[in-house]
Order: structure tokens, then sequence, then C-alpha cells
């Protein structure tokens, strides 16, 4: 593989007017940087609708995407809304960080004011054609949020037992009732994907390729798990019979109980992996690379009784290893993925990891706090992913003050770095990345800036604070991209040209 770099950045922390980060100018600014700093990739987080607690890791749907990156600037240009729609509608007074329950209030009207203009221009052909293309799951996510909404935001394991276990008669009942909420959902996701289609080809045309980011999960009250109990262990009755959790161990005598329902891979394999090979497909059709996260989990995965209040009681389990793989390979063609590999390492998860030939995971913050570390730069090899740190690690300038002096120490001298200055050492810092023979390199755009705890993404085991932070406008400057630019000649990881259009 050809040796290149790129930039983490998810698509809510963009700068915009409108309170989050979304397919607006901003967006198509940042690839305009990233080709001048000479960056071939662009790496992003899950971009599915969330629930409670805004986590872009606990997904309501695997195939949706979220409403709120709609650019309503784009909703202008496409002259379905005007700025006095717009002015005035408070979006968020804080322009470093998402206000979701402000987005919440204030962002719907807005897009069911674009909606009902743009039944009114009547130009439906693309529109009707989308619902066909998209048929195998839109129809059912957007039923899923019509009851859910009806229901109060219960969760669908408390709905009335009719819908709850999709009776045909419940369901043809609800879409009838539901039939506008539904054509309103269907027209956010036609927007989405239309807006997010042409980000994508801007990017793609000046030589920046997009990393999706897979979660393994999808939440229990999502869409999926409803529509498609098949695909997940429950019992006749629809009731989970087990939930995704994580073994007790030295930091929780516990464990950690996540509440996923788990995947039922037996009757998965039976019919192909079908649902699996669907939502890959699906992907590929938003990014180039797709990350999987808790890649661990296809190799072997922890569940927990249903019901159970820690996870004390759970069991590890296998998981369906290569044989998934090859099925999507299939069905698919190659396929071009980077494994989240991090955390434990078992011999089981290691051979899964080499048997795919993905690359996996090396991030230094983890290298340089434990000696002779699998993440330190003589560890690495070219078939591997190198990050300073992730959206779950701490700024890398908030974690140089933060760790203790040995390591402080440590680090120092594993990269040879005088520099006393917290800015300089980080710098050095991502040079050391830039240096490794990993075949990819990707820094997250607060560690370029030197940002501090302040800017942290996700703090993992937390629920407040999170997916919040948001680049300030006009902070993407020449002298920046410059800089980045430089460091990528040196180190020889400048992109190849775009291809020209077939």
């Amino acid at each position: 593989m050809h040796r290149e770099s790129g930039i983490l950045m998810p698509i809510f922390s963009l700068a915009s007017n409108f309170g989050i980060g979304c397919f607006s100018k901003e967006a198509y600014d940042f690839v305009d940087f990233l080709q001048k700093a000479y960056q071939g990739y662009w790496q992003i987080l899950p971009i599915g609708p969330t629930g409670f607690g805004n986590s872009p890791y606990q997904p309501i749907s695997a195939f949706a995407g979220n409403p709120y990156f709609i650019s309503l600037e784009g909703l202008i240009e496409d002259g379905i809304l005007t700025w006095d729609d717009i002015n005035g509608v408070d979006f968020g007074n804080d322009i470093e960080r998402v206000d979701y329950g402000k987005l919440y209030e204030n962002r719907q009207p807005i897009l069911k004011k674009a909606y009902e203009n743009f039944l009114q221009k009547g130009e439906l052909k693309e529109f009707k054609e989308y619902q066909k293309e998209q048929k195998y799951w839109l129809e059912d996510y957007a039923l899923y949020v019509a009851i859910k909404e009806d229901q109060g935001g219960k969760s669908w394991l408390e709905w009335p037992k009719e819908l709850k276990q999709r009776d045909s008669k419940a369901l043809e009942k609800a879409k009838k009732e539901f039939k506008d909420e539904i054509e309103f959902i269907f027209f956010e996701q036609f927007k989405f994907d239309e807006q997010w289609r042409k980000l994508h080809k801007y990017a793609a045309k000046h030589g920046v390729k997009i990393i999706g980011d897979l979660p393994f999960y999808v939440a229990m009250d999502s869409a999926d798990s409803w529509s498609h109990p098949e695909v997940f262990k429950m019992d006749k009755d629809l009731t989970p019979k087990s939930v995704a959790g994580c073994p007790p161990d030295a930091f929780s005598a516990d464990g950690q109980l996540w509440g996923n329902p788990v995947y039922d891979w037996e009757a998965l394999k039976k019919n192909g992996y079908s649902w699996w090979v669907r939502r890959i497909e699906r992907n590929y059709e938003w990014f180039d690379v797709i990350r999987i996260d808790h890649f661990h989990g296809f190799a072997e995965y922890y569940e927990v009784p249903y019901g159970d209040e820690t996870a004390k009681n759970g069991k590890q389990m296998k998981g369906p290893g290569m044989d998934l793989f090859r099925a999507l390979e299939k069905k698919l063609g190659k396929l071009n993925m980077i494994a989240e590999d991090l955390g434990n390492t078992t011999e089981e998860n290691m051979k899964l990891l080499a048997d795919s030939g993905f690359p996996g995971m090396k991030v230094l913050q983890y290298g340089f706090t434990s000696w002779d570390s699998m993440y330190v730069n003589h560890r690495h090899i070219n078939n591997c992913v190198v990050y300073t740190g992730t959206h779950d690690n701490t700024p890398t300038f908030a974690w140089v003050q933060e760790i203790s002096e040995g390591e402080r120490d440590f680090t120092r001298r594993y990269i040879n770095s005088i520099n006393t200055d917290y800015g300089a050492f980080v710098w050095d810092i991502i040079r050391e990345a830039y240096r490794s023979v990993a075949d990819l390199c990707i820094v997250p755009l607060q560690d370029y800036l030197c940002k501090g705890r302040e800017a942290r993404i996700n703090t993992p085991g937390t629920s407040e604070e999170n997916w919040q932070w948001r680049l300030t406008p006009n902070y993407l400057s020449e002298d920046l991209a410059n800089s980045i630019r430089l460091m990528t000649e040196t180190y020889s990881r400048v992109p190849l040209p775009p291809k020209a259009d077939d």
C-alpha cells in the first residue's frame, strides 16, 4: 500500500451556523484544507441517527443517516427554505459545544417547513426512486420512528403487544395513521443521502477518501432490533434472551453491562449473513473505507442473561470469525476495512486479524504509558494504522500534562524530544506517528491545534459532556495546512493524485 495520512474529525465537530457540524459550506472547506495539507483521508465517526445520550455508537438504525447533519444552507439553495425561516432560531449559543437539547427542540420544525415546500414544488421523481432503492430498511425505520413518537418515546420492548410483535394488521393500521410522519422521515433520509453523496463526490474529486466508522452492535431500542428480530437472540415473544457486555476484570469486579442485543450468528449463517451483507453494502454507499469498531467481537464476544443487573453471570461466546468476512467478500468483492483491535488481545482475535488481512490500530498514547508496549513505533508493521490518539482519548496536549513524570520522561527519550513547550512536544509526538512504518497515519484535528481537555470527544464509561466539541470558525489557517503538508512530504505520505472521472 502507498504510504498516506489523514485527519480524524467528526462531522458534528465541524464549525457551522446551525448549532452542530453538518454538510454545509464548512464541510467543503474542510475537504479543501485536507487537500492543501496533502491529507489523503478524512476519518469520521458513525453518522447514524442517535438516541438518548447522543452517542454515535448507539445508533437507532444501522442504515439511516442522522438528520442533524442535513445542511439548512443546502435546503435554501434547493429553494425549499429561506434565510427568514432560520434567522432567530436558537440552535445553542456556544459555538464550541453542541447543545443537543436545543437541536432536538428547534431543528425539526424547520425541516418540516422545508418538506412542505418540497411537496409544493412537486419535483418528486428522484424522491420516489430513492424510496424504492432504499426500501429494505427505509419503511421499517420510518415506521419505527413514527410509532416511537406516538408512544411517548417508549422503547419498542414496551409497546402494545401487536406493535411490538409486528402484527401485520396493526402495522398496516399504523402506516395509514402515521402516513404524513412517515413521508417526512423519508424526506429527511432522502436529503441526508443527497447531501452526503454530493460532499463525498467533492472529497473524491479533491483526492480525499472517507473512512467511515461502523459500530459493532446496534442499540437495543433500535429500528433494526424491532424490524429484524431474527438477526438477534430473541425468544418467540421478542424478548431478548441475552445482551452484550464485558467480563469482570481488574478494573471492574462486576464487568460491564452494555445492554445491546447480541447477534444470533447461527441463524445469520443459515441465510448467508444477508442482514450484514446489506449493512456493509449500505456503508460502502457512504464510505471508501470502513473502520469496524470492536473487531474482537467477530472472534469472541461476551453475553449476559437479559434482565441481569451486572455482567458477572455472562459467558464468552465464539463469533462468526472469517466465515462472515468470506461471505461478505463473496457478495461485495474486496473489503477495504480497518479493524479496531484495541483492548485485550487473545489468540483467537489475533488470529482473526491476521486471517482477515485488515490493518489493526496502533495508538501512541497507549504505547508511551507502558514499557515496551505493542503500540510503540518499533513494534509497528506496514499493515496497520498509527494514531496519536482516538476519539476515546484525551487530546495529546492535555495527555502530556496529565501523565506521570516517569511516563513523560520515557516519551521524551523515545521520540528524542527536548521541547519543554508542551505545544512543540505534541508536534514531536505527531512527527513520531508520521515516522512509523505504518502505511496509514491518522491524527485527530485537536492534536494539530494543540487543544486541551475541553476538546475531548468522549470519555468512555461516562454519559455526560460527550460528543459535543466543535471547531471554532476560521481556525483552519494556511499556516497550519502548510505545516502539515511539510511533514507529509518529509515522511513520504503524499497522497496519489485523484483518479480522473470515468
